[in-house]
Order: structure tokens, then C-alpha cells, then sequence
């Protein structure tokens, strides 16, 4: 098979050439768009799920849905060592651009870049010249609304402000946040209560959020409330059908076809999540020798497809881990299977420690992104099968 058109795509965040499987949110989305735009109180939403399972993909769709429907955006992906004040000032002045090309009244557009600008210079307000940040707004700051330095003041103010801009030209803004659950308590409450403010007046503006498994409960240890403020969908693996889906109609573009035995091994080998229906696509059409595609040619190419995920999808995060914190993920792999969870006590158990003794390992684990906490008690592996790769090596 020609390499030069394969037509899978094994990335971070990387669309695939089929979304499969994801019309329920795709739908569900639209509808939101669809009824703020109307004026009708909406939740913000938020997708959670393991890595791999393309809640990246998924975000980024999503946005398109919205600028399809003239509605100005901005992504935001958050880091642990960096709050929300700088970034998401960025995203609302590039959402905020794109409604000045309709917006009628530039002086209102410019009386909102103000707001923002004084909100941004908050970011590194008492640092020295040298160290402040200057957003690229070519306007004065307006002071007076959202530059008391109190992240959850200042976020409603703003986001009211944005959401009454949109309004002007009867559509909406929509934030999109990945990799929330990076963000600090401080950020995640600001989030929350700005949400509250806004459904309650039916504003026009909302926040699409997108992280690991323990999300929700960040947001209701922030807000009692939260569970009620977020349209909550967790992204899982495909069913078989999807995957069958996001691997026949790339090839049939192509005039390639699968054999039903090279799906049903497909299916086995990539278990259904997005990331690895890709890689082993990828590997398989390589190694295949002409069309159909059949179960021979999966089994030739398997090894070249977890070769490459031992690398660049389990070794590169393994490599982050210090080595008590790599010895605590193998208990965990050898108690919980290929993903958990398990519970700490267990894990505890498995190494012949006390399990405060292990909180600094399993709070750098957290940290990092490589485990998270299922419930109280229990930790999981954030990567499908990390458990099985870790008692390979």
C-alpha cells in the first residue's frame, strides 16, 4: 500500500479523517448554540474522559461548530504553572476581533478591548517593568470593571461584558478550556461562579471545558452547585461499530477495503479508543501488501504500532515520573490491570509502606497528569493500558 496516502493520523489533537462516533455531542452542542443564541438559559459544558480518547478533537470540533455559527471564540490550554488572568485574556481579545468584523458600533467594541486590556495588565500588576505583560490591545485600559484583582470579581465582570457585546449582534462567545483540570482551585472557582452568573441572566457567552476523569469533582469541591451549572459528557471508547467507521470510510476514499476478520483483530488490538484506532490503522496500512486488508496483515503490523506507542504514547509521560513515583504506577499495574482504579490503601499495601508515606509519589503522579483520583481512596491511570505497558517494561 502507498504510504504517501494513508489516510490515518495518530497525533495529539490531531482531527482524524472520520469523527466517528461522537454524533451525540456534536448534536447536543448544536442545540446549545442554538438556544443561547435565542436567548434561552444554557449550561456551559464540559467533556471528560481518559487520554486517548480524542476530547481534544472533539473541543476543537466543537469551536468549529460555534464560528460556523458566527459566534466569536477562543481556546485556552491550561497549565499548572500559570493562572487563568493572562491566557484567557488572550482568547477573549481573539473572540472579540472576530465580532468587531460585525459589530456595527466600534466604539463599543473598543469600550470592551478597554475592560479587557485592564483585566489583563492585572496578570503581573506589582512586577517591574522589566516583568509585565503587555496584551497586544491597541486601546487605553478602562478602568472601573474587572481590574479589582480579585479573579472571581473580575471574571464575572468581564465575561458580562463580553456576553453583552455578543449580544449586540445576537450571537455569543464561546471559551474553550483544555486540559482544565490543570487549572488552580482559584481559576476553577472564578469559572464556576462566573458559569452561575451567566445562566442565570441567560447570557449570551459559555465555557466548553475538556479534562481527565476527575474533573467533575474538582468543580464540586470548588462549587457546591457545579453538578448543576455544566452539561457533563464523558468521552469513553468507541463501540465497534464507530471504529469500524473511522477505519473504513478514510480507505474506501482511498478504494481500500478491510476484511471483516482485519476489523474484528483492529477492534481487539486498539480496544476502541480513538488514539489507538489510529496508530494501528496507520501500521497496518503500511504493512499491507495490496487491498482488501486482511487479518494477516494486522498481525504483521501490531508490533510496528506498539513500538511506536511505547515510545511516543506510554514512554514519554514513564520518562516524567521519578523513580519512586515509577514504582508506585507498577503496583498500581500489578494490582489494578490495564487502567484501575485501585485504592491507595491497596497500593499501599503492595509496597509494604504506610500510605502517608506515599503521598508525596502519588501527588506528583497527580501533578503530572499520569494518574487522578478516581473517587476518595482510589487513583486510576489516566492512559488506556498504561498498566499493561508498565509490566512490560
Amino acid at each position: 500500500m502507498d504510504p504517501v496516502r494513508n489516510p490515518y493520523a495518530p497525533g495529539a489533537g490531531q482531527r482524524p479523517p472520520e469523527l466517528a462516533g461522537r454524533d451525540k455531542q456534536l448534536t447536543a452542542f448544536d442545540i446549545v448554540l442554538e438556544r443561547v443564541a435565542r436567548g434561552r438559559p444554557e449550561r456551559s459544558v464540559m467533556l471528560t474522559g481518559l487520554r486517548g480518547v480524542g476530547k481534544t478533537v472533539l473541543l476543537n470540533q466543537l469551536r468549529s461548530a460555534a464560528v460556523s455559527h458566527g459566534w466569536g471564540t477562543g481556546k485556552i490550554e491550561a497549565r499548572p504553572d500559570q493562572d487563568l488572568r493572562r491566557p484567557l485574556a488572550s482568547a477573549l481579545h481573539m473572540a472579540a476581533r472576530a465580532l468587531a468584523k460585525a459589530h456595527r458600533n466600534p466604539e463599543r467594541v473598543d469600550d470592551f478591548l478597554g475592560i479587557l486590556k485592564a483585566f489583563a495588565l492585572r496578570a503581573t500588576a506589582g512586577k517591574s517593568m522589566r516583568e509585565r505583560w503587555q496584551p497586544g490591545i491597541d486601546v487605553p485600559a478602562v478602568t472601573g470593571r474587572a481590574d479589582s484583582g480579585d479573579i472571581e470579581i473580575d471574571l464575572v465582570e468581564l465575561l458580562m461584558e463580553a456576553a453583552a457585546l455578543a449580544g449586540d449582534i445576537g450571537v455569543g462567545i464561546a471559551i474553550f478550556i483544555d486540559e482544565m483540570q490543570d487549572l488552580g482551585p482559584a481559576d476553577i472557582s472564578a469559572i464556576c461562579g462566573a458559569c452561575h452568573e451567566l445562566s442565570q441572566d441567560a447570557a449570551p457567552l459559555i465555557v466548553v471545558g475538556a479534562g481527565l476523569p476527575h474533573l467533575p469533582a474538582m468543580l464540586s469541591a470548588s462549587k457546591s452547585c457545579s453538578e448543576r451549572l455544566f452539561g457533563y459528557h464523558r468521552i469513553d471508547r468507541l463501540d465497534r461499530e464507530a471504529a469500524d467507521q473511522a477505519l473504513i470510510a478514510p480507505a474506501e476514499r482511498e478504494d481500500v477495503k478491510f476484511s471483516d476478520e482485519a476489523l474484528e483483530a483492529l477492534y481487539r488490538k486498539a480496544d476502541g479508543y480513538p488514539y489507538f484506532v489510529q496508530a494501528y490503522g496507520k501500521a497496518t496500512w503500511d504493512q499491507a501488501p495490496a487491498t482488501p486488508i486482511t487479518a494477516e496483515d494486522v498481525a504483521v503490523a501490531a508490533p510496528t504500532a506498539e513500538e511506536e506507542l511505547a515510545v511516543g504514547f506510554f514512554g514519554s509521560r514513564y520518562e516524567r515520573a521519578t523513580p519512586a513515583e515509577r514504582e508506585y504506577m507498577r503496583a498500581m499495574a500489578d494490582l489494578a490491570g490495564d487502567d484501575g482504579p485501585v485504592s491507595t490503601a491497596a497500593v499501599a499495601r503492595e509496597l509494604g509502606r504506610k500510605p502517608a508515606s506515599l503521598s508525596p509519589a502519588r501527588d506528583g503522579l497527580i501533578k503530572k497528569g499520569l494518574i487522578y483520583s478516581a473517587e476518595r481512596g482510589t487513583i486510576g491511570f489516566t492512559v488506556p493500558h498504561f498498566g499493561r505497558y508498565l509490566r512490560s517494561v
